[in-house]
């Protein structure tokens, strides 16, 4: 597990009222010097080029610090940042002398949090939600976009629920279409905000060229879906905006969290969407990550994926028969039936993802999409059988 935030040992800086806030990595020392203005050098051996806006040092190599350009801005960072690398991008604080990687360019997995308000309260969430202003964090965006690679294959928008505040989000995505044309686009919602006739418009006139929205169902049944995101109405409007998304043709992925309430239904539920909602681009039948809300909840959510097995079975089964498109994400290659295989997706993002000691040995570690980091601390199937 990388860690992707947190205190660093020292922030130089020249002039002492300067906050730094977003900037981009670099570690080729021979970048053109109009373009070293606007960025951090990864410095790790001498000689240490000029003109770089920043330098930064991880602790082993923090003695490079006294071989820095005169006057130069600089960080020390704890050598858990050692992964850092060319073309990533870090917000750097000088008043609180910290840290958080915001995109890491060697990595399929960046996720972009646009904010931790939600109109869902669910049962599993594992970033619960807030009711602070966070509207800082759709200002930061609007500065990280221009800096992200125009090489980069996919990005992700997450939340919190990333359409609570429309006009922002509608503008986030314009802008990501302008700077990133050809990055696949993966946004996480409820779904609810596009029953709304018109943003669903306003969404789709933007024209992403390649996008999908991943919307959680969680029941066939209206009650059992309000009750685990813990909002009435919620299914209705839900469904809504998936039919609103279809209607003016947008991706759209179906995804499943499987636990204790939503795996009584399963079966009824993988029915009601390959008869009703067949049109989808994808279903997701997903693994239940342990932080946050899951936690406090784990006596009524908690299964041993080896007890749903021939469960998950039987609902790929139903899906794949009305030829839909299946994936199942985040569960462990030896506590699904073969059948799953096919379908079976490594999807924990690389920062997250664990091994528990009894995988140690197996044969096929690399296959599996092994734990979230979470699962690994505080809970998973005691029935792992490694290959």
């Amino acid at each position: 597990m990388l860690k992707l935030s947190g205190k660093i040992i020292r922030i130089h800086a020249v002039d002492v009222c300067k906050d730094l806030t977003l900037i981009k990595v670099s570690t080729n020392r021979n970048l053109p010097e109009i373009l070293r203005r606007e960025m951090a050098y990864l410095a790790s051996e001498l000689p240490v080029p000029i003109g770089f806006a920043h330098y930064l040092l991880t602790e082993k190599h923090q003695n490079l610090a006294q071989e820095l350009p005169p006057d130069s801005d600089y960080s020390i960072l704890p050598n858990d940042y050692d992964y850092i690398s060319n073309n990533d991008i870090v917000r750097l604080s000088a008043d609180r002398q910290s840290i958080r990687v915001l995109f890491r360019a060697s990595s399929p997995n960046n996720s972009i949090l646009l904010t931790e308000q939600c109109n869902n309260y669910c049962l599993m969430c594992s970033q619960p939600p807030k009711t602070a202003d966070d509207s800082w964090l759709l200002d930061e965006i609007e500065s990280l976009i221009p800096l992200i690679p125009r090489e980069t294959r996919e990005l992700g928008f997450t939340g919190g629920e990333p359409t609570t505040n429309k006009e922002r989000f509608l503008k986030i995505i314009r802008l990501t279409k302008s700077y990133l044309p050809r990055t696949a686009i993966h946004i996480l919602s409820n779904g609810r905000s596009f029953k709304d006739p018109s943003f669903a418009e306003d969404y789709a006139a933007i024209g992403l060229p390649d996008a999908m929205v991943g919307i959680p169902v969680y029941s066939d049944d209206p009650s059992l879906h309000d009750y685990i995101v813990q909002a009435q109405g919620a299914f209705e409007e839900t469904i809504r905006g998936i039919l609103n998304l279809k209607r003016l043709g947008q991706r759209v992925e179906i995804r499943i969290v499987i636990h204790k309430l939503s795996v009584s239904r399963l079966t009824q539920l993988c029915e009601f969407i390959a008869r009703n909602l067949l049109f989808v681009d994808q279903v997701a039948l997903m693994g239940l990550e342990m932080m946050g809300f899951t936690r406090a909840n784990l006596d009524e959510l908690w299964i041993d994926p080896i007890e749903y097995k021939d469960t998950l079975s039987k609902s790929v089964q139903i899906l794949t028969k009305y030829g839909m498109n299946v994936s199942v994400y985040n569960h462990q290659l030896c506590l699904v039936n073969p059948d799953i295989l096919p379908y079976y997706r490594k999807s924990i993002s690389d920062w997250k993802n664990e091994f528990a000691p009894e995988c140690e040995g197996c044969r096929k570690q690399g296959e599996c999409g092994g734990f979230f980091a979470s699962g690994v601390k505080f809970g998973y199937s005691k029935q792992l059988s490694p290959f």
